[in-house]
C-alpha cells in the first residue's frame, strides 16, 4: 500500500523560511512526478510546485524564486524549500505521487 506523508508544517512569522517534506512508503518516487499543491480556507485547491521523473522543475507564479522543489529518490523524500514566507501562503500543504495523497501539512504565517 502506497502511503505518503507530509511534515514540516507550522506557524511562522512573515520573512521566515520553512521545509516541506513528503515521504513515501510502499513505492519509491523513483520514476514518477511528485507535486507539491495547498489549499488555503475558502479557496480551491493551488498548484505549488511538481519535480518531474527526470528532474525538472515547475513552480506557480506566485513561489517563483521563494519556493524549492527537490527530491532525494534514495531517501524516497521530496522536499519543499519555503522563503520568504508571507501571509498568502498560509495553507494546507499536500504531495501527490500518482493519484497518492498524504494527509497534509500546516502552513500558516502570521503578518
Amino acid at each position: 500500500q502506497v502511503q505518503l506523508l507530509e511534515s514540516g508544517g507550522g506557524l511562522v512569522q512573515a520573512g521566515a523560511s520553512l521545509r516541506l517534506s513528503c515521504s513515501a512508503s510502499g513505492r519509491t518516487f523513483s520514476g514518477y512526478p511528485v507535486t507539491w499543491y495547498r489549499r488555503a480556507p475558502g479557496k480551491e485547491r493551488e498548484f505549488v510546485a511538481v519535480s518531474t521523473k527526470s528532474g525538472q522543475t515547475y513552480y506557480t507564479n506566485s513561489v517563483k524564486g521563494r519556493f524549492t522543489i527537490s527530491r532525494d529518490d534514495a531517501q524516497e523524500t521530496v522536499y519543499l524549500e519555503m522563503t520568504s514566507l508571507n501571509p498568502e501562503d498560509t495553507a494546507m500543504y499536500y504531495c501527490d505521487m500518482d493519484q497518492y495523497w498524504g494527509p497534509g501539512t500546516q502552513v500558516t504565517v502570521s503578518s
